[in-house]
């Protein structure tokens, strides 16, 4: 049971059916649109948004479906189902067309039908249609939809008869034309035409005498008459005999062709069907598409579940202002079946109601809504709403006589079953009059078991819902520092209308809210104190949520670094190990074997002294040769003291470690000096350290082997080969070979990064455009790898 009869109109559902009606490619589709119903029937509520689901999925995948030629065929086929009536070529080519869209639709789900279950059951509409009657028509008609000239013997010769005929007389008008024309009898600048269907010739009205024929007809002003030939006469009646007899032919041969049409006619009345359900549904598929829409799962238990529900029409409009929604998590089952929502004006509380209104009606119309797909909800049978102003002058009916009217179908029919929505509940009349019969409504629309959604600004009404099972609270956050609503739906407490806090802001007297406040009473001000202080709570302890969430997400991140990190250490140790191992053992082989070879010798030698000494002099080279080298290590202490950067500090590089002194400040970047070497990087590399400690970490940096400026002079490879490497790993690479080649005073850098899709090649390419100093970057000569190299001149 639906109420009121205007249901659709009230919650926009009407909007809904034009949007869908814009999505429709025919009339067809346009009708099932408007025979959409409610339904309470879960078997047809499932199929239809299993139909509309699988139908987005179509869209979503690309794949090839009909989207043209769904005609109405039910006009052609009442014209053809009497005997002895013939269909035009135009309605044989919109027939033609539509059975070309059936079997491609026949097509694709034959090949397809085992990913779209649901639609291919719709092939049983299609069970009798003999699609050999597509191969008949195509044989008659052609592509632009006429008569082809091979449909008959007879056709095809009385139109090679008409072709020779006006081809002959073309040539006596062309004849007739030139010499009236070199006679004068014609204007100037005139040239035949067409008049009744036959050519004519232009003649001068003062010369229509001179030139035997027929007039047909004559110009606006006169001057000008159009003449048949007499010569020609006989060649335009034969033509027109030719064409007499070809449509005749014609006449013949569509008889013939809807006589074959005619027992196919209950098919195709069924196709006719199928072809609107493919329209429609397509057009749910597409709506569903611009809506982000989305399945929610029905399950026969009495409860709606949904996150992030978003009214569609509202989104719409939104977006054409570049706003975005705010979505509602609402949820109603078990003892929480009526949903009471309170909250300032204009704090969103309607359009929260309206939300759940509409979507629950196109669910159970069988769309597809926005809402999350882990979303729940169930079928009712009844389906009542209260929404604006039913003031009706014809019936005498006042604003709260006809909410009243409304209340008593809903205490007279509601049941556990039902779901209803009331706006405002309660207002329209004395407030303290309003409430009390509102309360008593409310208790007993919770008595008879209905699920449903209530907006007010009564406080007796939220305290009902605090202590009766079956209710619950609602409330439209709202920020009482900028005086704005949040539109977030919060389930479980009741919500202030903000009226003293908002009247204080907006610059009411303190005289007037003092007095306000003292008709009131201390209690109630104090409970609506209460409700603003958890508000500002509310507001506070989500916006550290939201911060504990932000970091515990970094938190998660570095852990994974750090994790990913230790792991590939580990590895890296291993493979040294085994390497170190290897190496070892191959030089415990080698000396084993000098040693053996060196005995083997002198006992050949027969211990001469000569032979002997060499032997221990070459024994002693190896020695030298494989005695490993002495590494010393110092990790020095340098106190990093943090804070401004500036002139005359000491910093350390925090990518290298290596010390210099900052020499100039210049917006974010430092010139520094590392020994006698100047360069600018960025003040976000460096860290500020004590300057007791420089002396220490410069002898330090002496030792170092990794920052010992001649041997990186002559380490440094004046080409970087990226080929082979990731996108991500090339970044730190190009970073620190720009840096040394420009510490080290370098000015040209060679990088080879291949050519292939030219990925690698344009990442570098970025990289280098930000990184400062890097003066210019071109291509390499085309001998010499052209685009596959990129050359980098430094400042």
């Amino acid at each position: 049971m639906l109420y009121p009869s205007n249901l659709e109109q009230k919650i926009n559902f009407l909007k809904i059916k034009d949007f869908l009606k814009d999505e429709c490619t025919s009339p067809l589709g346009k009708e099932y649109v408007d025979r959409m119903a409610f339904s309470s029937d879960y078997n047809l509520v499932t199929k239809l948004l299993d139909q509309t689901e699988e139908f987005q999925r179509i869209l979503i995948s690309g794949e090839m479906f009909p989207s043209s030629h769904f005609t109405n065929l039910t006009p052609y086929l009442e014209k053809a189902k009497l005997e002895g009536a013939f269909l035009d070529e135009e309605d044989f080519y919109e027939l033609k067309g539509a059975l070309l869209t059936l079997k491609g639709c026949i097509t694709f789900f034959q090949k397809n039908g085992e990913f779209y279950p649901v639609l291919s059951q719709l092939l049983g509409l299609l069970i009798d249609l003999d699609l050999s009657l597509l191969k008949a028509i195509d044989t008659i008609i052609d592509e632009k939809g006429k008569i082809r000239s091979n449909a008959s013997k007879e056709l095809q010769l009385i139109r090679a008869q008409i072709i020779y005929e006006e081809g002959r007389l073309r040539k006596v008008m062309d004849r007739i034309f030139k010499e009236a024309r070199a006679k004068g009898l014609t204007p100037e600048d005139a040239s035949m035409t067409i008049r009744g269907g036959r050519l004519v010739i232009p003649v001068a009205a003062e010369n229509k005498r001179k030139l035997r024929g027929f007039i047909h007809d004559e110009s606006a002003t006169g001057q000008t008459v159009f003449m048949e030939p007499e010569e020609a006469l006989d060649i335009n009646n034969e033509i027109r005999d030719l064409e007499y007899m070809e449509r005749r032919e014609i006449i013949k041969i569509l008889t013939l062709l809807t006589d074959k049409l005619r027992p196919a006619i209950p098919a195709l009345r069924k196709a006719t069907n199928f072809l609107g359900l493919m329209d429609f549904i397509r057009a749910k598929a597409k709506f569903a598409q611009k809506t982000e829409s989305t399945k929610p799962e029905i399950i026969k238990e009495r409860i709606l579940s949904w996150t992030r529900a978003r009214h569609p029409l509202l989104e719409m409009a939104l977006k054409t202002q570049g706003k975005k929604i705010t979505p509602l998590d609402v949820k109603l089952g078990g003892h929480e079946r009526l949903l009471v929502i309170s909250g300032p004006n204009a704090g969103g509380k309607s359009v929260a109601l309206k939300t759940v209104a509409l979507l629950q009606y196109m669910l159970q119309s069988g769309l597809l809504i926005p809402v999350h797909p882990d979303s729940k909800s169930s079928l009712f049978d009844n389906f009542f709403i209260d929404i604006g102003d039913e003031q009706n002058l014809e019936n005498d009916l006042s604003t709260y006589s006809s909410h009243l009217m409304s209340m008593k179908h809903f205490t007279q029919f509601a049941n556990r079953k039902t779901i209803l929505f009331i706006d405002e509940f309660g207002t329209g009349t004395e407030p303290q009059f309003g409430g009390a019969i509102a309360e008593a409504i409310l208790l007993s629309l919770n008595k008879l078991g209905a699920f449903g959604v209530l907006t007010t600004h009564y406080g007796n009404l939220k305290q009902v819902a605090n202590k009766n099972q079956g209710l619950v609270n609602g409330a439209m956050r709202y920020d009482v520092d900028r005086l704005e609503p949040l539109y977030q739906l919060e389930i479980g407490k009741p919500g202030s209308s903000f009226a003293l806090e908002i009247a204080s802001k907006i610059g009411i007297s303190k005289e007037i809210l003092e007095y306000a406040k003292a008709n009131i009473g201390e209690e109630r001000v104090r409970y609506d104190r209460l409700l603003t202080q958890l508000e500002n709570e509310k507001n506070q302890y989500s916006i550290l949520l939201t911060e504990a969430k932000s970091k515990e997400k970094l938190l998660k991140a570095r852990l994974q670094e750090y994790n990913q990190m230790k792991e590939t250490l580990e590895l890296t140790k291993k493979k040294y190990i085994q390497e170190a191992k290897l190496e070892a053992k191959a030089l415990l082989d080698q000396t084993n074997k000098k040693i053996e070879s060196a005995i083997r010798e002198i006992k050949e030698g027969k211990a001469e002294k000569e032979v002997t000494k060499q032997i221990r002099k070459e024994l002693e080279v190896f020695k030298e040769e494989v005695k490993p080298e002495k590494l010393v290590i110092k990790d020095p202490e340098v106190e990093v003291i943090g804070g401004k950067i500036s002139e005359g500090d000491w910093v350390r590089l925090k990518d290298n470690g290596a010390i210099a002194e900052v020499l100039r400040i210049k917006n974010k970047e430092a010139e520094i000096a590392i020994g006698e070497l100047k360069s600018n990087v960025k003040i976000s590399r460096l860290e500020k350290i004590s300057h007791t400690q420089v002396k220490k970490e410069v002898k330090a940096i002496a030792s170092r082997v990794g920052y010992n400026t001649n041997e990186k002079m002559m380490d440094f490879s004046y080409n970087l080969d990226l080929r082979g490497k990731r996108g991500e790993e090339i970044l730190p690479l190009i970073q620190t070979f720009i840096d040394e080649g420009h510490m080290l005073g370098v000015k040209d850098l060679r990088i080879v990064h291949g050519k292939g899709d030219g990925i690698l090649r344009q990442i570098t390419r970025n990289l280098l455009k930000h990184m400062s100093p890097v003066k210019k970057m071109e291509d390499e000569h085309a001998d010499r790898g052209g685009a596959g190299v990129t050359l980098v001149t430094l400042k």
